[in-house]
């Protein structure tokens, strides 16, 4: 039993250790900061503006489903649906996605195009250094097989070689 206590801590401690938990962490809590920012705009500017079209707050629109909507010794007598609360819902989730796409993905989208294309373009400049490379083993091969003179074939015969003017001669 103690081993699998062991074992079982000993994951949880590996899982905690590892990056993309702490990461994850951080992103969390930074999520949570932001959504109290977008929040707070979306509260204190865009409700009373677009309250300001109407009669109220964006939030305080509401439509009675059973009459009477209106409060009696505080309870709402009536069935409200308060539409007013869900659109400034959405528009608290709009903003939030627009900020985090403009802000984060669209640039972080560019930097990862720009390093896959800088890595194209290296493996273009690295088969163009192999082809190369192979090209010049290929002219130093047959320069030197031109220079060793006629060579012999498995008959013993000797054959002329494909190009230069044979052995070099020592004298």
């Amino acid at each position: 039993m103690a081993e699998k206590k062991e074992s079982l801590l000993g994951g949880f401690k590996a899982f905690l250790m590892r990056g993309n938990v702490i990461d994850l962490a951080v992103a969390v809590v930074i999520g949570a900061a932001f959504t109290n920012i977008v929040n707070s705009v979306v509260k204190g500017i865009i409700n009373p503006l677009v309250g300001a079209f109407g009669t109220k707050d964006l939030e305080g629109y509401a439509s009675c489903l059973k009459d009477p909507c209106r409060v009696v010794n505080g309870e709402m007598q009536g069935i409200q649906i308060q539409w007013g609360l869900v659109l400034s819902a959405v528009l608290s989730f709009l903003i939030t996605a627009a900020v985090v796409y403009f802000l984060m993905v669209l640039p972080m989208a560019k930097i990862l195009a720009k390093r896959a294309a800088h890595e194209k373009a290296k493996e273009g400049v690295q088969e163009t250094l192999e082809v190369s490379e192979l090209e010049v083993l290929k002219e130093i091969r047959d320069h030197l097989v031109s220079q060793r003179g006629p060579a012999v074939n498995n008959t013993g015969v000797a054959s002329a070689p494909s190009g230069g003017s044979g052995a070099h001669s020592t004298s």
